[in-house]
């Protein structure tokens, strides 16, 4: 429905990273885990933390500050490109189902080897918004490193020779997480 969807939900995304980074760096001295409450936790889901299958994407993926501001940075700009060429509505139900789906996959390994396993942040589902990105803008270049010229299709071929090497040497049953996760490229793309 056209209706359907919150605009600019990037921006949200890259705001809630930002907050979440800020408030570990404040309690880092304090308490290490004390936004461990954020994290995809599948026993803690299972006993009724249903906001983790979303609080999870707000936790930040990088440490170090520099990093993290260009990652969110990058992320951003897919997303929002990716927001203006397929309209607000199905971007949103893109990001959406990879979250779910990164949810889906944590719950289906850890039912399958009976242990519980911990997911902070939304690496995979930015690696599957950056192949939609790629597959819809390939001849798209970007600096590699500020200083090389790439094409956005090259470094989708190097993500995706990672992502399957990543896949291959993950133990079962926690290498279907990565798989599930970028599900929701393979439907839309």
């Amino acid at each position: 429905h056209p209706r359907f969807g919150i605009p600019n939900l990037m921006l949200y995304i890259v705001a809630g990273n930002v907050i979440v980074y800020l408030l570990m760096m404040f309690t880092q001295a304090n308490d290490a885990n004390a936004l461990a409450f954020l994290t995809l936790n599948t026993s803690a889901v299972l006993k009724g933390e249903l906001w983790r299958i979303i609080t999870y994407v707000f936790v930040p993926t990088s440490s170090g500050i520099f990093w993290l501001l260009i990652s969110l940075y990058f992320y951003y700009w897919i997303g929002s490109t990716l927001e203006r060429q397929w309209g607000t509505a199905k971007f949103t139900l893109y990001y959406i189902s990879g979250v779910l789906l990164t949810a889906v996959g944590v719950l289906i390994a850890s039912l399958i080897s009976g242990q519980s396993y911990t997911v902070a942040g939304s690496y995979y589902v930015n690696l599957s918004m950056f192949f939609a990105f790629a597959f819809l803008f390939p001849d798209t270049q970007v600096l590699l490193f500020f200083i090389v010229p790439i094409k956005m299709k090259w470094l989708a071929y190097l993500d995706a020779a990672l992502f399957v090497f990543g896949v291959i040497t993950m133990s079962f049953p926690l290498n279907l997480l990565p798989v599930v996760a970028v599900l929701n490229y393979l439907v839309y793309c």
